[in-house]
């Protein structure tokens, strides 16, 4: 929706609500809650909350997104949505943007990252479901990100202090090349430029609040992620109403004895992304096939050393402010790792994710 807000310009509002019922296998029983984390097979979670204000063009623009969010990993237990994940409260994304010249910007404030295909809300993506690939990437954080395009390339830099930890010492960076409609590669990479240490602040969830929520040290804590280096890419090519787009990323901890990592660690993904369009009906299926593999002592996805492979089918309904869609996915552990597995007595290697999804946008 386009609003006139007098010397301020024109507004774009956009925004959307949706909620799943869910089932899943591998749960435990009573205490013996296994990988998963919980006793709950089923159940009912609202996903997204969302409103989004924007001034998109101009000398001087910003960007406003209040509400609640929560992604859902294939392999994980689903979550409620929350608006205490960030230190910027129901504030999802809070930035102003200057333009000076074509095809320069600059931004500051709560903004998104930069890393990986998938977005943190679910109906931007083909599927419900996120990968392994999306689950160790860095999500909003505060700081400040320029922006360079020239006809088929652009490029991104921003430092701030991902994770939100509160530590500015976090660089991250995206180049891309889309020679024409059809084809677009993306390179991208991230890196601490410090040391994050165990007091600072990490990403807040339903039952514990930002303000509550500390990075811990050790390799079973948030360390590895916000002291990691990453590089990946991604590659989209389009063929009529098939999209498919190959994903890579590698993510490295180095050894830090201060903050309890010993050993070096890191984590692979791979993933393949497809979306068909059946001509011009309401109808579409994504789908993703996945491998990923953690390498050291270190708590990445899953379990320490853990590896598996995964799959997601996503048929949807769309219409123009409504949507309906199912998500099946299934990830099985190749090797288990350091740690229980799914199930009450731990040495499940299989788990199931089913989803109904239904929502609103405008």
């Amino acid at each position: 929706m386009h609003l006139d807000a007098g010397p301020l310009g024109t507004l774009e509002v956009a925004g959307g609500v949706d909620g799943y019922m869910y089932a899943l296998s591998g749960a435990g029983r009573g205490a013996e809650t296994g990988l998963l984390g919980t006793s709950k097979s089923t159940g009912a979670e609202l996903m997204n909350g969302l409103i989004k204000v924007e001034k998109p063009d101009g000398p001087v623009r910003f960007t406003l997104q209040a509400g609640a969010t929560t992604p859902f990993t294939l392999g994980t237990a689903p979550t409620p949505a929350t608006a205490q994940a960030f230190p910027t409260g129901p504030l999802y994304a809070a930035y102003l943007t200057l333009a000076p010249v074509p095809g320069f910007t600059i931004s500051a404030g709560q903004i998104g990252s930069v890393e990986g295909y998938e977005s943190a809300i679910d109906w931007e993506n083909a599927n419900v479901l996120t990968t392994d690939i999306f689950y160790v990437e860095n999500g909003q954080s505060l700081g400040v990100t320029a922006t360079y395009n020239r006809g088929p390339f652009s490029a991104t830099a921003s430092l701030g202090d991902g994770f939100n930890t509160g530590v500015w010492n976090f660089l991250q960076a995206d180049v891309s090349y889309a020679p024409d409609a059809a084809n677009s590669i993306t390179i991208f990479g991230a890196t601490n430029l410090g040391r994050t240490g165990p007091r600072a602040h990490v990403y807040g969830s339903a039952t514990t609040p930002y303000a509550a929520s500390h990075v811990g040290a050790g390799p079973l804590s948030e360390s590895p992620l916000v002291n990691s280096t990453m590089i990946g890419g991604f590659y989209s090519y389009t063929s009529g109403n098939l999209n498919l787009v190959p994903e890579l990323q590698y993510v490295y901890a180095k050894p830090d004895h201060r903050i309890g990592l010993n050993r070096g660690s890191s984590n692979f993904g791979a993933t393949l992304f497809a979306d068909y369009q059946f001509g011009a009906s309401p109808y579409s299926i994504g789908a993703w096939g996945e491998y990923f593999a953690s390498n050291g002592p270190d708590l990445w996805f899953a379990n320490p050393g853990s590896r598996g492979v995964g799959v997601s089918v996503t048929p949807t309904w769309q219409t123009r402010y409504l949507f309906a869609r199912a998500d099946l996915g299934y990830l099985h552990l190749t090797k288990i790792g350091a740690g229980p597995a799914y199930g009450s007595k731990g040495t499940g290697r299989n788990q199931v994710t089913g989803v109904i999804e239904a929502g609103i946008l405008f």
